[in-house]
């Protein structure tokens, strides 16, 4: 079979875009770039696309390679393809968020590539164009997350109201009333009270929930106006 003539090379990559919530606050993974150009920079965790690999199959690959992570939330968001992205060549990126659990998914963490967790409001300056995908990665969550329960991926298996109230405003930059936050998630029946309490916070402290994963994939599509406009909550 004939390759089609007279085109131009082009690279394909992937790039990574991984938050994870510890309980208290929203993070952002970021590893040290460790080639030119930007050596030594904060970056996405990025890669090429193999010749017999998919897109999906590459992101997963280049997840685990550098972070150790797998099995993680992990879904497409956009294609960056400006002519001058990258300095050294021709370079079209396509971006994925992850969405995790960081106490889960912290002994899976490998430090071969200093990967390091980051607030999301304090994050370092990155490579390129990276910047603006977290800035995408962020909106598309926000948008997702007032329709369906995305946020639930980056809980751990047994979390409180408080917790759960703390990653949405963390999302949203916004400040929710306590007691319609706590009415409207008890209300969809996602979540399965338990008898232990967190203490922590206080000494009357707060009932531990976990998710009901039946529920949660037969709602994943109606979960409307969970969150009223973001404009609204501040």
């Amino acid at each position: 079979m004939h390759k089609y003539s007279k085109q131009s090379r082009l690279l394909l990559a992937v790039d990574c875009i991984v938050f994870g919530f510890d309980g208290e606050t929203l993070k952002l993974l970021l590893i040290r770039r460790d080639f030119e150009p930007e050596k030594g920079n904060w970056s996405l965790m990025g890669g090429f696309v193999q010749d017999k690999e998919s897109l999906d199959q590459a992101a997963n690959r280049i997840l685990k390679q550098l972070t150790g992570l797998e099995g993680v939330y992990l879904e497409q968001l956009f294609t960056y393809g400006d002519p001058d992205r990258d300095p050294m060549e021709r370079t079209v990126s396509v971006a994925y968020f992850a969405l995790l659990d960081i106490n889960q998914y912290q002994n899976q963490l490998s430090t071969d590539y200093h990967a390091e967790w980051f607030p999301l409001k304090k994050t370092p300056k990155l490579i390129f164009d990276h910047q603006e995908m977290v800035e995408q990665a962020k909106k598309r969550i926000r948008y997702k997350a007032a329709l369906h329960p995305i946020l639930f991926e980056l809980l751990p298996s047994k979390f409180t109201i408080p917790q759960l109230q703390t990653l949405y405003e963390a999302v949203f930059n916004a400040t929710i009333d306590k007691r319609n936050f706590s009415r409207r998630i008890l209300a969809t029946g996602l979540l399965v009270k338990l008898a232990e309490k967190d203490k922590a916070g206080s000494k009357r402290g707060a009932f531990y929930y976990r998710l009901n994963r039946e529920n949660y994939y037969a709602a994943f599509q109606a979960f409307m106006n969970f969150i009223p406009n973001p404009d609204q909550l501040r």
